[in-house]
């Protein structure tokens, strides 16, 4: 019998990579010169605007540095924009231009579209069930990575 840790390690690194495969067509979609490392920011500054560098980069997990060169990019590209924190003028809040969040929104409503052709299959509590245990895994996985 299969350990089932392991299969459900297999099944996850199958998804993670096919993720990571789609990472750059998506990062396309939203500008052709954008970093597929980079999407993953504008989702969070567009959930969150008003996120510090700081703060960001604690939350996607990467190094201060990498955040700053990445927001400096994504400036540079027309996708972001910085303004100074009213509460520690040595801060800077990041928010997405206008132009950003619809490049945003065109990209996400594309992938959309495309995961809703691929669970065309499926019944709508599968798809409910789905979501559901993909919350709890990532609420878990926050959880350990907190601990750690």
């Amino acid at each position: 019998m299969t350990d089932i840790n392991a299969r459900v390690e297999r099944e996850l690194g199958v998804l993670l990579r096919r993720a990571h495969a789609s990472s750059n067509t998506v990062a396309t979609r939203v500008h052709p010169d954008l970093d597929a490392a980079a999407y993953p920011l504008l989702v969070w500054i567009a959930r969150t605007p008003g996120v510090r560098g700081s703060e960001l980069a604690d939350q996607v997990g990467v190094g201060r540095a990498t955040i700053s060169r990445q927001v400096k990019r994504l400036e540079t590209l027309g996708l972001l924009t910085r303004r100074t924190d009213p509460a520690d003028s040595r801060g800077q809040l990041l928010e997405l231009t206008d132009e950003g969040t619809r490049r945003l929104a065109e990209a996400q409503g594309a992938r959309r579209e495309w995961l809703r052709a691929a669970l065309a299959s499926w019944s709508e509590g599968e798809i409910e069930t789905l979501a559901t245990t993909l919350e709890r895994l990532n609420s878990t996985l926050d959880e350990v990575r907190r601990r750690d």
